[in-house]
């Protein structure tokens, strides 16, 4: 049975348990990181029984795969939002500013070990990118698509191209410079470099 079937068929553990141990799951792997994270200090943490995680999750990839989903909250509605402010600045500052977005300390240092993961463990990579990036990319999407629907972006734009372009430059930062951006850095970057590259007037989009 491969990860995705396996995955859709585990039993459930009740709500708001699963929920605290999706929880202890994101605080270690914040703390310690991917290749140090075990299912006992999972366990310990949410005070729980291995017994109780292996009946749920049959390794370690699968659940912190499920705990990457719960990141914005244990309801799939509140995870699975896409912003729809009526207008691509006002979008992505939402999508990107706020809990759980790249100014976010917490959410910083769960996507530095999941990137020291994916460099690691072939079995978390295939999973994080169907399963976690997959669907990210998805929602991404519909934000720029909605954009061209308005008429906002410019005819020729290469979504491909820019749209992973504001967290690469905002995870460069991060990683390469050690700089953590707040919500005024990130919406500098949209205002210079994310809004100029793709709409059809600028001037007019971005305002204080």
């Amino acid at each position: 049975m491969n990860l995705a079937r396996a995955l859709h068929h585990r039993p459930r553990v009740a709500g708001d348990r699963e929920q605290e141990i999706l929880d202890a799951t994101l605080q270690i792997l914040a703390e310690v990181g991917y290749d140090r994270l075990t299912m006992d200090a999972v366990a310990t943490r949410a005070k729980a029984s291995k017994a109780t995680l292996y009946r749920r999750w049959t390794n370690k990839v699968s659940l912190v795969i499920d705990a990457l989903h719960s990141q914005h909250g244990p309801h799939s509605e509140e995870k699975d939002a896409v912003p729809d402010t009526g207008s691509l600045r006002t979008d992505l500052q939402a999508a990107f500013c706020g809990m759980g977005g790249l100014n976010d300390p917490e959410t910083v240092a769960i996507f530095s070990a999941v990137v020291t993961a994916v460099t690691r463990d072939p079995d978390f990579a295939e999973a994080f990118r169907r399963d976690v990036v997959g669907p990210k990319l998805a929602a991404t999407r519909a934000v720029w698509e909605r954009a061209r629907e308005r008429g906002e972006l410019r005819p020729d734009v290469d979504l491909d191209l820019l749209e992973p372009a504001l967290a690469g430059v905002v995870l460069h930062r991060v990683f390469v410079l050690g700089q953590l951006p707040d919500e005024d850095l990130i919406t500098r970057v949209i205002d210079q470099i994310i809004l100029p590259a793709a709409i059809q007037n600028p001037a007019h989009e971005a305002k204080d």
